[in-house]
């Protein structure tokens, strides 16, 4: 057995024998601190050790109270125009944009990547650190209802009106270039809004069902003031969905009433469970009109569209009590509420019971944020990974010359959306493809078809193509033989039959993409990694009888064994 001879603040550390096998330097056999000089030969192998490195290894030689405890901190990663540094979004935009276009977008975005960095990403972190706060009461009793923004969640507010945030997309100053044109911006200022790239969701969603509604004239000044690019008329909206028995059943889970007035307005009568932005000025809600016997109609087809301003001309809130804040684990920097509708007066905008219909607009535009977010967020993760990895020093190098890091970075994929679960997104799919009598997958297939067509005189991006053209072969069988095992079969298969969906969709662009004439030979390498993984993972897991009914009861005994309710399971 060796000594150990520690430093007095590491004397309670124990050594053991098998510290100095050969997985070790040998320098640690006697358990003491490493000198510079064995570390810059043992472990760096002849490379430079960086500032920082040093100033580490000569902190360890001294006592722990004489450390300034500055150098035990490490670098903060600086990231510059996020639009700039973006080399797949540029091209992008380089190959699909008409020249004219893409001059003035290109101006537009990294002017916007600026503003970013030197005004928005402060007002961010300002939101982060100061969310809302409920004040339900004055100081003389009277009850308020106020939800206290802080000034930089309403400065949020003006920059997106005078960047055009929204309006953008209905303006239409470039044709069918300007949804792209709105997508990007919203991408930029995702992950530096403090969280209102959330009530913005909305609002666009807001915007895209009245215009699918022709605009009626009731509804003409608010969508003004939802689309416009005065701070001052600006307007954003809610979506109140969720109530008590929460999720995504809102067919069977809404129990908010409207009762029809004299005047042909309508006065809503429920409890809103979980209202996001419940500081904006409108919003949209389903609820199921009373009848004249009293009665309402239950399921999806007793539900309607309901328009309303959360607050009167005089500030007061419509007829709505704020039972209190959601205290909930993320956008905390939103104001997210439990409502009371006792007598909002509201307008239906719908045609009675056809509520889900016309709500399907926003969700699909919420959605496509949703998407957007999670791509920012991912982008925002990769690119402080890559900053930190040019800063960090681990065993001699940087963490950018350690090929596995790098190769970690790289392998790294699109974050999930959270409006609706991956479970209540691939059911969505399915009945999609049942409304459509499967012409959606036929439209599916020809588009992937044509985009590797593309590709075909590509002779570097070959086995990606093959890869791509195996997994639809085998999707199409599997399209064929699960549709002779029934519904039960098509639910479990559900998530993985999506996922598949996504994986050979995904790759098909990444295989166009790489095909241009001017591709980087990054463009290809993506495209090839991306055709390596499992394209069709629905039909490897129907071959493994994943998808039977004894496999599914094995899924619940598996997740309740244990549990008293495992008796039920089996």
């Amino acid at each position: 057995m060796f000594t150990c001879r520690l430093p007095w603040w590491r004397s309670s550390a124990t050594c053991k024998p098998w510290q100095s096998g050969r997985f070790l330097p040998r320098v640690w056999e006697t358990c003491q601190p490493p000198s510079r000089k064995a570390i810059s030969t043992t472990v760096g192998q002849g490379q430079q050790v960086g500032t920082q490195e040093k100033q580490v290894l000569e902190d360890r030689e001294m006592p722990l109270a004489r450390r300034e405890t500055e150098t035990l901190f490490q670098e903060q990663p600086q990231t510059g125009n996020q639009y700039l540094e973006d080399a797949l979004l540029r091209s992008y935009l380089k190959t699909h944009l008409p020249p004219k276009v893409l001059e003035e977008v290109n101006q537009d975005l990294e002017r916007f990547g600026n503003h970013l960095l030197t005004k928005i990403k402060p007002l961010g972190w300002e939101c982060e650190l100061n969310p809302p706060v409920f004040r339900q009461y004055d100081a003389w009793g009277q009850r308020v209802d106020h939800i206290v923004t802080c000034s930089a969640w309403r400065r949020m507010k003006e920059i997106a009106a005078e960047e055009g945030l929204i309006a953008e997309a209905y303006e239409r100053r470039y044709s069918n270039w300007s949804r792209l044109h709105q997508a990007v911006k919203l991408y930029l200022f995702s992950s530096s809004s403090g969280g209102f790239n959330c009530p913005l969701a909305m609002t666009d969603g807001a915007a895209k069902v009245i215009e699918s509604l022709g605009i009626p004239g009731s509804l003409k000044n608010a969508f003004d003031h939802l689309t416009s690019r005065d701070p001052k008329k600006f307007w954003t909206s809610g979506q109140w969905m969720t109530e008590r028995r929460g999720g995504s059943d809102v067919a069977n889970g809404t129990e908010t009433v409207a009762r029809k007035q004299p005047d042909g307005t309508y006065r809503l009568y429920g409890f809103k469970w979980f209202t996001s932005a419940a500081d904006s000025d409108v919003t949209l809600t389903l609820a199921r009109v009373v009848d004249a016997e009293g009665q309402v109609k239950q399921g999806s087809s007793g539900l309607s569209l309901f328009f309303l301003k959360v607050r009167d001309e005089e500030g007061k809130l419509n007829s709505i009590q704020v039972q209190r804040l959601k205290d909930k684990l993320g956008t905390r920097q939103m104001a997210t509420a439990e409502l009371w509708l006792d007598g909002a007066k509201a307008e239906l905008i719908s045609a009675e019971g056809r509520g889900v219909a016309a709500i399907s607009n926003m969700l699909n535009i919420t959605r496509i944020h949703n998407v957007i977010g999670a791509v920012a967020s991912m982008r925002r993760m990769i690119s402080l990974s890559r900053e930190y990895a040019r800063r960090r020093v681990a065993f001699g190098k940087l963490l950018k010359d350690h090929p596995l890091h790098m190769q970690t970075i790289a392998r790294m994929e699109v974050l999930s959306i959270w409006e609706g679960t991956t479970n209540i997104l691939s059911l969505d799919v399915l009945r999609s493809l049942t409304k459509s009598q499967g012409q959606v997958m036929a439209v599916f297939f020809s588009t992937v078809q044509k985009k590797l067509e593309l590709a075909s005189s590509t002779a570097k991006l070959e086995p990606a193509v093959k890869q791509m053209r195996d997994a639809i072969s085998i999707l199409v069988q599997f399209t064929q033989a699960a549709g002779s095992k029934g519904a039960a079969t098509m639910e479990l298969a559900a998530r993985d039959f999506s996922y598949t969906l996504a994986r050979i969709y995904a790759g098909a662009l990444l295989i166009e993409h790489a095909a241009r004439p001017d591709a980087s030979s990054t463009d290809i390498s993506a495209a090839r990694r991306w055709c390596n993984q499992e394209l069709c993972p629905v039909a490897t897991e129907l071959g493994n009888g994943s998808y039977e009914a004894e496999e599914a009861l094995a899924d619940s005994a598996l997740v309740y064994e244990g549990s008293p309710a495992c008796s039920s399971c089996l």
